[in-house]
């Protein structure tokens, strides 16, 4: 099927919603390569384009075709692609790296400055058909099921947040069990961590993150959960935090839980910019603090796949799974925090 039209989930102009729609099949140029969506996930990046917020309003050019965790199976390549092959199963890394600046040429590709992220600055995969460069396709081991090869994407970034700092015998904070933080405490559990506190306002995602091998889950709605990590660390506090939510309340908690000479990884993404007291819970506690960013291009990749392979079960965080054109569903669910993934069956 080289031509005609397919069913599109689009953020066809400025303001919230989306809309289902008919957009012509994409043909792939010369590297690319061009698969049959089968699932895809929303990411909370969708829900914010959904509800078109600052950030998504500074960002989104539309129209374009939302959607960057997905599978499916390659259908057609364009020239010049001869490493991928009709057939294959695949999911994709869809930050779309330039390979000529600094961080690409470095072995950093994902911190890429000319980065173009396929479902945010181009089309992506909540649509039948998405076109990808070659060189961004990752081919699923058979032992990956769909629904887990579907959202590949965010539990990269967990693993990449997750095995940023040595957690063998760590004792680690996780501060928000979205569907990223929920797969990184099954990262965490799995990489040896000895004891893992996770801080959660939803009291389903609080139950996920039980299953999902936290030792210790809090309400930081229901107290101070600052005092009850440092009371269950003998008074030193974590070794290593995971701070996952980007909401700043979370942020500095988790600031101050971490033991001196500890460690942050700071994957969530604050909205607007926060003030926090760095001499006090940084400079003289001597924190190591990094920021984290999509995947490591592709070790990231490399590592999960082995982790999935070596028995790591993510499927639990599958919470939901709607059609596209239930899609408005699928998105109230996701504003109400009551879920964990939500998967799209595309058509």
């Amino acid at each position: 099927m080289g031509h005609g039209l397919m069913p599109a989930l689009v953020k066809e102009a400025p303001g919230p919603g989306l809309i289902l729609t008919e957009r012509p099949v994409p043909e792939p140029g010369p590297g690319q390569v061009r698969a049959r969506v089968i699932l895809a996930g929303i990411c909370g990046t969708d829900g914010h384009i959904y509800a078109w917020d600052e950030w998504a309003a500074g960002r989104i050019r539309p129209p374009v075709v939302i959607g960057h965790e997905w599978m499916g199976v390659v259908d057609a390549v364009g020239p010049g692609v001869e490493d991928v092959r009709v057939g294959e199963r695949i999911s994709a890394e869809m930050h779309f790296y330039c390979g000529r600046c600094r961080p690409c040429r470095t072995g950093q590709p994902h911190l890429c400055t000319r980065l173009v992220i396929g479902g945010v600055d181009v089309d992506g995969a909540f649509a039948s058909y998405v076109v990808v460069p070659a060189q961004n396709v990752w081919k699923l081991d058979p032992a990956i099921p769909d629904e887990v090869g579907a959202i590949m994407d965010p539990l990269g970034n967990a693993v990449h947040t997750a095995l940023e700092f040595p957690l063998a015998g760590a004792t680690v904070a996780v501060t928000g069990a979205g569907p990223i933080g929920l797969a990184a405490v099954a990262v965490a559990r799995k990489a040896g961590a000895t004891a893992i506190f996770v801080t959660e306002v939803s009291p389903e995602r609080r139950r996920l993150a039980e299953r999902m091998g936290a030792d210790l889950v809090l309400d930081p709605s229901a107290g101070d959960p600052v005092e009850r990590v440092l009371r269950e660390t003998g008074g030193e506090g974590v070794d290593v935090l995971l701070e996952m939510s980007g909401h700043p309340a979370a942020m500095v908690q988790g600031l101050q839980m971490v033991r001196p000479g500890g460690s942050v990884a700071q994957l969530g993404l604050p909205s607007r910019p926060l003030t926090v007291d760095l001499g006090r819970l940084v400079v003289l506690k001597g924190l190591t603090v990094r920021g984290i960013h999509g995947r490591r291009i592709f070790t990231t990749w490399h590592q999960l796949s082995e982790m999935l392979r070596g028995g790591l079960d993510v499927r639990p965080i599958i919470t939901h799974r709607f059609r596209l054109e239930e899609y408005g569903r699928a998105f109230e669910m996701l504003a109400s925090g009551r879920c964990g993934k939500i998967l799209l069956e595309v058509p």
